[in-house]
């Protein structure tokens, strides 16, 4: 078998810039080649993300350093990726066609590559062996991870529920619907469809017909569907369905990933805290100081603008997309210089190919239906492109729109910012005088990016210009060589910021969150401080309810972490997770980093650890020793509180121990 193509260093660390990259020696036993077991680890977890490449016979060593050892027999090994894929015993689903699965050269020596195409929601999760449980694997920071019972269920959820709002609920009746909010929808329908046969049925018959009241005709009852209850029921009862439900929409001063709101609206008793009414007060605080210019229609003033529709599109959008089942809330953020959206769970169509338009599988089809027929959302696969169409013509930055994996959320960003904003020009004309006018107009463009929107990444440059990838991180690599960019990170997670602005744009979340990890960097350059479940985790004090100073804030669930601190605490948590035994010294020292300056639960400890929640090892041979010399010191007095909790005492050294 010859090798079909070369590839070179640069080459590779494009690729390692443009996609999840995961390389493996996998030299085998007699140092010809051999499939390695984790591949199918790596395999699962890319499909079950956005995909990736696994490079066989590349060695990474240290991380964004690549060394080609080749495959002696490469035919072997790829004979052997074959034979597995077809069986179901060794994987559960085969996503590769032979152009997946190729020989290239690099530094001369012969490597197999393997592209990981991302699964379509319909063959997730992908999983190793029979059973989805236990088989799962996600991608993590470049690694890969066993995916927790909740996380398959709402892979499994996804694959077989097109609509996640159709389903009838039992034990709730029109009494748990906010009638209020039913009357301002059904005015709302009048004066968009005037003399529509609806608009005079009584009130069953309309919930039936809009979507909002059905039959469930398999187990023949009838009731509110979660898509109605969601729509006009109230708060409190809507938790009752779903216990993670939460909308909240901020208004911030500053132009600054800070936490200070001078406006917020939250479900807290003095409104219905349902879906619609939330849209009807969040729309009214979004585009109340918005200009509107003079604009007559057939006599009548126009007192709608692209921005207008731009902003009620995402409102929608974030909305109708949302998983109301995660544990992140709905967000909505208004500052001076953007507007932030975001809805818990990932896109169901990957960004790219949603933000072309014509590709729509929307989460939650009854709520779309319900709110297109009162004329909000458009037609399905048209709304990201009209909201970046309108945006376009604002002369306005490109609007950003990314997931983050955990917890699952998808975000946008919609800034109102110029393309080429004259303060960002003008100083760096001042720094770098005719040296920056000297400059290609990609590189130019690279630092008037880092410098608008603080930080860069190769995602980033590539979704606004139309260069191929290999030519970015060729630029990209000469800006930081020639010192007018500083990086953080690798592979994937490199992130570039202006010189100048390194430190300022760290300090900008320093106060809100700790500080941005590489990995985490360049997918959250304004929004990473837009997580109000928590205050900051880095504190050396543990933190405690502002209502009651004495009530500690206990995380109770690695879902109230914020992303850039999870990964932190896996990090630390690492050389004890990694091994199935380990020292009670070891796991005692660890405990101790991860509990310094917050209370941890004892299943998030587990977790983190790899541990049993359920077992007595942690409590009894790790948690009571350490709480007994006073190491550890317990959130609630009384030792069996199912609430219970634990923090390192202040002045215990709490370093992790080296693996």
């Amino acid at each position: 078998m010859n090798a079909s193509f070369g590839m070179d260093a640069l080459d590779l660390a494009s690729l390692a810039e443009a996609c999840d990259l995961e390389c493996k020696a996998a030299q085998g036993r007699d140092g010809r080649g051999e499939l390695p077991d984790d591949v199918w680890k790596s395999y699962s977890a890319m499909a079950n993300a956005d995909g990736g490449v696994i490079l066989l016979g590349v060695q990474e060593k240290p991380r964004g350093t690549f060394k080609a050892v080749g495959l002696v027999d490469a035919e072997r090994v790829r004979k052997a990726l074959w034979d597995n894929l077809h069986n179901r015993k060794q994987i559960s689903a085969n996503l590769l066609s032979e152009a997946d699965v190729q020989p290239i050269t690099l530094e001369g020596k012969t490597v197999l590559r393997i592209r990981v195409p991302r699964a379509v929601r319909q063959q997730r999760p992908v999983h190793l062996g029979s059973n989805p449980f236990g088989g799962t694997y996600l991608r993590r920071h470049e690694g890969d991870y066993p995916a927790d019972d909740e996380a398959v269920r709402r892979l499994l959820a996804e694959r077989v529920e097109d609509s996640r709002d159709e389903r009838v609920l039992k034990g709730f009746d029109f009494g748990d619907l906010d009638m209020d909010t039913v009357s301002a929808y059904r005015n709302r329908f009048a004066a968009v469809k005037p003399g529509h046969v609806w608009s005079d049925l009584p009130l069953p018959d309309f919930l039936e017909r809009i979507g909002a009241w059905g039959k469930d005709r398999e187990a023949g009852v009838s009731g509110v569907r979660l898509a109605g209850l969601l729509m006009f029921g109230r708060a409190e009862v809507i938790c009752d369905a779903l216990p993670h439900y939460m909308v909240d929409y901020q208004e911030r001063t500053q132009a600054k990933a800070e936490k200070r709101w001078i406006d917020r609206l939250v479900p807290d008793g003095s409104w219905s805290g349902n879906v619609y009414d939330f849209f009807r007060k969040v729309y009214q605080k979004l585009t109340v100081d918005l200009k509107v210019p003079f604009q007559l229609q057939a006599g009548q003033r126009i007192d709608d603008t692209p921005v207008h529709e731009a902003l009620r599109e995402a409102l929608v959008n974030t909305l109708i997309h949302a998983d109301f089942s995660g544990r992140v809330s709905v967000l909505v953020v208004k500052r001076p210089d953007m507007f932030g959206f975001r809805n818990p769970g990932l896109m169901r169509v990957p960004p790219e190919l949603a933000v072309m338009g014509g590709n729509s599988d929307c989460r939650n089809r009854r709520l779309q239906k319900m709110f297109q027929l009162v004329g909000y959302g458009d037609h399905a696969g048209s709304g990201l492109p009209k909201i970046y169409r309108n945006w376009a013509g604002e002369h306005w930055r490109r609007p950003v729109l990314y997931e983050l994996r955990e917890p699952e959320q998808t975000l946008m960003e919609l800034r109102m910012s110029s393309l080429v904003p004259g303060d960002v020009l003008e100083e760096l004309q001042s720094r770098l005088g005719d040296r920056f006018l000297a400059l290609p107009e990609l590189a130019r463009l690279a630092l008037i990016t880092a410098g608008a929107e603080g930080v860069l990444n190769h995602a980033r440059l590539r979704e606004i210009s139309t260069e191929h990838p290999a030519d970015i991180t060729k630029m990209l690599a000469g800006l930081v060589r020639d010192g007018l960019l500083t990086t953080q990170g690798a592979g994937r997670g490199m992130v570039y910021f202006l010189p100048w602005q390194t430190q300022m744009t760290l300090r900008m979340f320093e106060g809100t969150e700790s500080p941005l990890t590489p990995e985490l960097a360049g997918l959250t350059p304004e929004l990473a401080g837009l997580t109000p479940e928590l205050s900051q985790l880095t504190t050396e004090q543990p933190i405690r309810c502002d209502s009651d100073p004495n009530e500690p804030v206990v995380i109770s669930d690695v879902s109230q972490i914020p992303p850039d601190d999870l990964a932190r605490l896996r990090d630390l948590a690492a050389p004890v997770a990694q091994r199935k035994r380990a020292t009670p010294a070891m796991v005692q020292q660890t405990v101790l980093a991860l509990c310094r300056g917050r209370y941890l639960g004892l299943r998030v400890l587990a977790q983190l650890l790899g541990r049993n929640p359920d077992g007595m090892d942690l409590r009894k041979r790790i948690l009571n020793p350490l709480v007994a010399n006073q190491s550890l010191l317990r959130a609630y007095p009384n030792p069996n509180d199912p609430r219970q909790a634990y923090t390192a005492s202040l002045g215990t050294t709490t370093e992790a121990p080296n693996p």
